[in-house]
């Protein structure tokens, strides 16, 4: 199991849910060396852009956006599904969401946001 850290952003988004969601979230999330070798496409994706790696993580209504580096996965936003659904549904885009994600300038500022946050 990977050391999980969150960052202030990242923090605060997942702080804003209730307590028993948060946990439940949390109890879910859980990264291995092996998932992210061999992901499994319902609950992983893999979002690739400048030759940089960036993972999605899904569960239930939330989507957890973080970087694997040295036996740590580094959070650097958590959103709601609504979120790049509703992104999605109004550009009519022929693709799936983690590709519609790797082409979106606002989703990469989203996480530029989230990787320069301290960690906490």
């Amino acid at each position: 199991m990977l050391q999980i850290v969150f960052n202030e952003i990242s923090a605060a988004e997942i702080s804003q849910l209730g307590t028993l969601e948060q946990l439940e979230l949390l109890d879910e999330f859980k990264v291995t060396e092996k998932d992210l070798e061999n992901l499994d496409d319902e609950r992983f994706g893999k979002i690739e852009r400048d030759g940089k790696t960036l993972y999605r993580f899904r569960t239930a209504d939330w989507r957890f956006y973080f970087e694997s580096s040295e036996e740590q996965v580094v959070v650097h936003r958590v959103l709601h599904r609504g979120t790049f659904s509703d992104f999605l549904f109004r550009s009519k885009l022929p693709l799936g969401e983690d590709e519609a994600l790797a082409e979106s300038k606002h989703f990469w500022q989203l996480i530029d946001e989230g990787r320069q946050a301290r960690r906490s």
